[in-house]
């Protein structure tokens, strides 16, 4: 892992506008960030990618419009060129039956396909819900890694969701080994009071349960491209404080 980035929801609060975009990239980089996936623009996507640039962040994905790569490919084509990144991505998708989850793998590979005529791919974030269990015996994630192709698809493997689910991290990403361009670094703390039952809870990286020495060495054994923080809530002071931390815990078990 040589470099790390993030997953800029983390910080939505302060992206917004033009100039508080550029001061979060200014943060990021003082951190130790490099790389970001965006949670949607706020500003026209000329305008983002222009200021990432500046501020030397390399945009590795997103999380975008799913709707708008089904009915405009076109247009998300030329949002997604205009970032600079290969990895068209969607935030994910919640299917309410076994029929809904083989029609998303449909439009999904007609994305994909269509993406990899320019030299990108479809990317797939997970969450829990995934890992529920359908009537067929499969899981939605099954589906997922069974239907969608690995020619031109790939996955945003999430460690909390996937441990949140239910799964092996490591066996997950073992599992999914080629397939997964960009990995969410996100920790999982309990939270306990003796009125109320523990409960799991996003936290920040090295201040959880995960195993991240032997997950970023599977990570890396099994081909993990991008290496991505996202912290969804809990932060310990405000985000900026969250994702310092992140990376500070980061850079000092790869070192």
């Amino acid at each position: 892992m040589k470099e790390i980035g993030l997953q800029l929801y983390t910080i939505r609060d302060f992206m917004k506008n033009e100039e508080d975009i550029r001061e979060s990239f200014q943060k990021m980089r003082k951190y130790g960030y490099t790389q970001a996936q965006t949670a949607g623009c706020a500003i026209p996507y000329a305008d983002f990618g222009r200021i990432a640039k500046e501020e030397g962040i390399q945009i590795v994905g997103t999380h975008d419009n799913f709707n708008l790569m089904v009915s405009d490919f076109d247009q998300a084509l030329e949002n997604h060129m205009i970032l600079g990144t290969t990895n068209m991505g969607i935030g994910g998708n919640r299917s309410s039956s076994v029929d809904e989850v083989k029609a998303f793998i449909e439009k999904a590979n007609m994305i994909g396909e269509k993406a990899a005529k320019y030299g990108m791919k479809f990317t797939y974030h997970n969450h829990s819900h995934e890992f529920f269990r359908w009537e067929n015996g499969k899981t939605t994630m099954d589906m997922l890694v069974e239907g969608l192709n690995p020619a031109n698809t790939s996955f945003v493997l999430d460690t909390y969701w996937v441990q949140y689910g239910g799964g092996d991290v490591r066996e997950w990403i073992e599992k999914l080994a080629g397939r997964i361009d960009i990995l969410h670094l996100k920790d999982m703390k309990i939270s306990w009071s003796k009125d109320q039952p523990a409960t799991p809870q996003i936290t920040e990286v090295g201040n959880g349960n995960l195993n991240w020495e032997s997950i970023l060495k599977t990570a890396a054994k099994c081909g993990v491209k991008y290496y991505v923080v996202e912290q969804d809530n809990n932060y310990s002071v405000n985000c900026f404080a969250s994702i310092k931390s992140s990376a500070e815990y980061l850079k000092k078990i790869v070192n």
